[in-house]
């Protein structure tokens, strides 16, 4: 940097003589080629213009970034062709960075960058220089536009943006197969110099891997890279600027590759005779062992398929894989049994599911192993003969009838005893027995097939040895039909018959129906009973089909002769022993019209005129019923309407309250109402007839007995009451009459003081203490006070 310095000083020192000579040779020819010539106009001359040398001309400097010196850089100078060197020509400097980053000594015009400069933050400054007269303050020059760049020095290494990369390539690629690109960035200027050429190369990673010095692009160098060897691997890339030439700067990254499977191993037998042991109670469909197959690849290039070879023992066995661990697992598909056979061997085929056609040269992709397996004998329950038992025993068959047995035995080498019992469910068991040691299984109740006729129960047979291994097995036992049951007519048991029926002409067919099960072909015959063969009437025809008909004999029935006929008809069945049965059918004659449709079968149609229609019939009823209510509601309003002239008021059972629309005299108004009742009973006229009712007929007067002066008012009316209670000429409801008595003929006298003819000071009401303590409060009211001096006032 100091060289380069000086040799910008030295230039400057020879081309000083123009007005601004650039310190770069590229600035020299860009200010060879600008105009060299500008019109300015000269004070105290001539008005015309004339041609002068430009002096004023420039066009762009250069300025070193990241300078470190401890003086301000100089960039160059600003000169006027009419500055003389006295000091009359002022140098300004105006723009970007102007006095924060350049500054310019405003008499010589040297311009100098008081700061370091950074390239790569920022290229260029635009900036704009003037030369202005000191005493007048005019510019002497016209204002110019120039720019000021910085030079690139390399001061940034190159930078992986996107490391650290990962890649992945298949193992065993040939040499050069593609694996990834890598790219850095320099930050500095790729136009100046080679401070932005990058060079890669390969700090780690050889000699597996190669890269393209110019492209980064990354390949395979070793040929068949096994990823069961080796999976991993970590290369560390350098990007070097200058051109990878001495002094550049130099950046890293990683570069982390991956060799990916792929079906190049084929699967093998760890060993090639595997040994299984099985009891030989193991379950049809059980896991009874598992062998496997290794097999280095991975994923879908590891997936192992297993078959047996067809051999000894493989048909009772299968093998499928299990997809999480890759093993074959063994399955049983028939029951073992050690006293049978005590070892199988056979033969296992592993092989890939997925192969590779590349690899097939290497060859086959699959391997074989033995399988031995050894059955192991277990205590196992007896066993029966037959997985299910069916009996028959007929009905009604005596008790303790052997009817069939069961049988089991214990297959093991040390044969056991075997006891029977039954599985005790319901109590349908109960009906019959096991002999423990024999099997045989009798009946223990008589049997109703009508009832049951099917059984079905369990039997359990044990090892005496051990009576916790059992086995179970069912007995099904048909009760077989014994024929008790005679057969009998199927409904209906009522048929009818026209009176206008021709001979010949069936009336009914019939059926017989068995509470025996009865058996395939079995037939039932039809017959009259032997009394009914010589009457006239009917006959039955034996179709031979198990069904007759029931048929006319002669020309004709008479309702109004006899209404019912009963046949009696005979049925036999086919079965040993023969049963019958007579059965009685009961034919009705009915009124028939010329097509042998059926119009009526009731007795009391005999009776009603011919040919009067049912709807007739139900006409006259119904007109009775209209003219029974006619009268029924006639009646009902005559009892109303004399009703109501006997009572002017509604009836109540209690009272009978009678009204009067005229107005009386008061208490002495004897005309409206009769209150003898309320007098003194010595003054009641005897022949004083009751006037409070209307008598339908004249009564005669009743007698009563004075009352006596002293009789408590309670009992006189007590006594009254009991009168008109027994009286016969008292009407057959109440009426409302007073018993009390006062007034001017009563013993009481008067209560009432508005016919008093004394005042109340000629009253004397000192006889009141007289009556005793419930009149104690009256005597206080109204007796005479005595005289106290000290209350008068």
């Amino acid at each position: 940097m100091l060289t380069r310095n000086c040799l910008s000083l030295l230039l400057w020192v020879l081309f000083h003589g123009g007005l601004l000579t650039p310190l770069h040779p590229q600035a020299q020819e860009i200010l060879e080629a600008q105009p060299r010539e500008n019109v300015v106009p000269v004070p105290g001359r001539r008005s015309s213009t004339q041609r002068v040398k430009r002096g004023w001309v420039w066009n762009q400097f250069f300025v070193l970034e990241e300078y470190m010196g401890s003086e301000p850089q100089y960039v160059g100078k600003l000169h006027s062709d009419l500055d003389k060197g006295v000091g009359t020509v002022k140098y300004t400097l105006s723009g970007d960075g102007a006095g924060t980053v350049f500054t310019i000594d405003e008499t010589t015009g040297d311009i100098h960058a008081i700061r370091s400069l950074d390239r790569e933050e920022k290229p260029f400054y635009t900036l704009r220089a003037q030369a202005v007269d000191v005493d007048t303050k005019k510019p002497l020059e016209p204002e110019s536009e120039f720019i000021i760049k910085v030079q690139d020095i390399n001061d940034n290494e190159p930078k992986f943006l996107d490391g650290p990369y990962i890649a992945s390539v298949p193992e065993m690629s040939p040499v050069g197969a593609y694996v990834l690109q890598v790219k850095a960035t320099d930050a500095d200027d790729p136009t100046y110099g080679n401070s932005a050429r990058v060079v890669y190369s390969i700090l780690q990673g050889q000699p597996y891997f190669s890269i393209d010095p110019k492209t980064g692009v990354i390949r395979t160098a070793l040929p068949n890279m096994d990823r069961e060897v080796k999976e991993q691997y970590q290369v560390l890339i350098q990007a070097k600027d200058m051109g990878g030439q001495l002094g550049g700067l130099a950046g890293t990254t990683t570069v982390n590759i991956t060799l990916t499977d792929v079906n190049d191993n084929p699967p093998r037998f760890p060993k090639s005779i595997f040994h299984l042991k099985v009891p030989e109670t193991s379950h049809v469909g059980s896991a009874i062992g598992r062998i496997r197959a290794v097999d280095p690849d991975f994923g879908k290039n590891a997936e192992i398929e297993y078959n047996i070879v067809p051999g000894d023992g493989g048909n009772l066995f299968d093998i499928m894989t299990d997809e999480y661990t890759q093993e074959g697992v063994i399955k049983l598909k028939k029951p073992l049994d050690f006293e049978t056979k005590k070892a199988y061997t056979f033969k296992v085929e592993a092989s890939n599911l997925h192969l590779d056609h590349r690899f097939h040269s290497v060859g086959p992709f699959k391997d074989t192993a033995t399988v031995k397996i050894n059955v192991l004998d277990m205590d196992e329950p007896p066993v029966f003969s037959k997985p299910m038992y069916t009996m028959e025993v007929y009905e009604d068959t005596p008790v303790g009838t052997i009817i069939g047995a069961v049988t089991a035995q214990d297959l093991d080498a040390g044969s056991s005893s075997v006891r029977y019992f039954m599985d005790w469910k319901n109590d349908v068991d109960s009906y019959f027995t096991i002999d423990a040691t024999e099997g045989t299984i009798a009946t223990n109740e008589l049997l109703d097939r009508e009832s049951t006729a099917q059984y079905n129960f369990s039997i359990i047979a044990s090892k005496v040895s051990n009576p916790l291994l059992t086995s179970k097995v069912n007995v099904i036992i048909n009760v077989l039909d014994v024929n008790e049951f005679p057969p009998e007519i199927s409904v209906p048991y009522e048929t009818s018959v026209c009176e206008n029926a021709k001979p010949g002409q069936v009336i009914q067919t019939i059926t017989a129906a068995d509470k025996d099960l009865s058996p395939a072909g079995q037939r039932f015959s039809f017959k009259l009973s032997s009394e009914a063969s010589n009457k006239p009437n009917f006959t039955v025809h034996d179709y031979r089909n198990n069904t007759a008909g029931i048929e006319t004999r002669r020309n004709g029935y008479s309702r109004r002769q006899q209404e019912l006929y009963f046949l009696p008809v005979v049925i036999e069945d086919s079965s040993y022993p023969v049963q019958s049965s007579t059965n009685t059918l009961t034919i009705r004659v009915c009124r028939c019209d010329s097509d042998g449709t059926i119009q009526s079968c009731n007795v009391e149609a005999i009776f009603l005129p011919v040919g009067l229609s049912t709807g007739a019939l139900i006409a006259i009823l119904l007109c009775i019923v209209i003219l029974l209510v006619i009268v029924v509601l006639y009646v009902a309003l005559r009892r109303q309407k004399k009703k109501d002239t006997l009572m002017t008021s509604k009836e109540d059972i209690r009272d009978n309250v009678i009204h009067y629309d005229d107005e009386g005299g008061g208490e002495e108004d004897t005309q409206a109402f009769d209150i003898g009742a309320l007098r003194n009973p010595k003054v009641i006229e005897d022949n004083k007839i009751r006037r409070d009712i209307k008598p339908d007929t004249l009564r005669f007067t009743r007698h009563r007995p004075p009352a006596e002066d002293n009789t408590d008012i309670r009992d006189f009316i007590n006594q009254r009451l009991q009168e008109n209670d027994v009286d016969p000429s008292a009407p057959p409801y109440d009426s409302l009459a007073t018993y009390a008595y006062e007034g001017n003929g009563s013993v009481a006298e008067s209560l009432s003081s508005i016919d008093s003819l004394t005042t109340e000071a000629d009253q004397d009401y000192d006889y009141l203490s007289d009556w005793g303590p419930r009149f104690k409060i009256l005597a206080d009211m109204f007796g005479e006070e005595s005289y106290n001096p000290d209350k008068v006032t």
